[in-house]
């Protein structure tokens, strides 16, 4: 088994604390050679401003390949747009192009005035400017806003057709979840690279709430398992190796390359990545 590629998500800080977490997260995954990271927007695009500075900062100083998130959440289509410029300005040529969730309290995505409807547009108005290379996101379970999954299937193409390079899953706990997804995905003439979502669980209580938020289900064998271990204080031990063998079970079925949503603890994942055979090269100080 050849080694895969793989890369990363980080979440921009909201203080010094996490300002110092973010660059520990980038600093410790780093050697490991990733073909990217990316950079989130929080709920209902809080962290704009955040994340804006988080992408020109790592790809300033890091020397990685960036792609930074951009949603249609509460912005016009001129002020998104702006903002897409703005990275690319400053060398920075990957978005992650998402509808993005709706403000906190909102029950549903409203289009803001002026702004992008869906993701399809933002994707479609990107391309336009031939200065991006796009990834979105992908539901290998049921997108809780869509009426049934072959929805979310036919909503994939819409995007990959609009100009989409690839796409990016959620999470899921289970490689056969992913495997006929992928299938369907063929199956509906999806033929861009699609890059399975990995998720070292370094909280179970916050991971099971994230997992109701986005439909994700969980094997009661992975809830039996976890409730074991918080009892007996070995939950990071179970999930390195839940991590690892569906990572694995992954690879053997053909998956070349790994998205790791790291949280900004890149403890579990770097054991995860080291287990699959990504070692390290060197580090930023190293190359610096």
């Amino acid at each position: 088994m050849t080694r895969p590629s793989v890369s990363f998500e980080f979440f921009p800080p909201k203080n010094l604390e996490g300002s110092f977490r973010l660059w520990d997260c980038v600093n410790t995954l780093a050697p490991l050679d990733p073909s990217f990271v990316s950079v989130t927007y929080g709920a209902g695009g809080t962290t704009r401003t955040l994340t804006h500075e988080a992408v020109g900062t790592i790809h300033k100083t890091s020397g990685l390949t960036v792609a930074a998130h951009l949603t249609c959440v509460d912005a016009t289509r001129e002020e998104t747009l702006e903002i897409a410029q703005s990275y690319a300005d400053v060398g920075v040529t990957e978005i992650v192009a998402l509808r993005g969730d709706p403000p906190k309290g909102a029950g549903k995505f409203t289009p803001a005035k002026d702004g992008f409807a869906s993701s399809v547009e933002l994707i479609s108005a990107l391309a336009d400017t031939g200065k991006f290379r796009l990834r979105v996101g992908a539901y290998p379970e049921k997108h809780p806003d869509a009426s049934d999954q072959q929805q979310d299937i036919d909503h994939l193409k819409r995007k990959i057709d609009a100009g989409a390079h690839s796409a990016i899953t959620q999470f899921f706990f289970e490689a056969d979840t992913f495997f006929r997804f992928r299938d369907a995905c063929v199956k509906a003439g999806i033929d861009a690279p699609i890059i399975p979502g990995i998720l070292p669980i370094e909280n179970w209580a916050g991971c099971q709430r994230f997992a109701a938020m986005c439909g994700t289900s969980i094997p009661q064998i992975v809830t039996d398992a976890f409730t074991n271990a918080t009892r007996d204080g070995t939950t990071d031990l179970l999930a390195t190796a839940l991590a690892t063998e569906l990572c694995d079970n992954l690879l053997r079925g053909g998956v070349d390359h790994l998205h790791f949503y790291t949280l900004n603890r890149p403890e579990l994942t770097r054991d995860v990545c080291h287990a699959l055979g990504v070692t390290p090269k060197a580090s930023l100080q190293e190359v610096a």
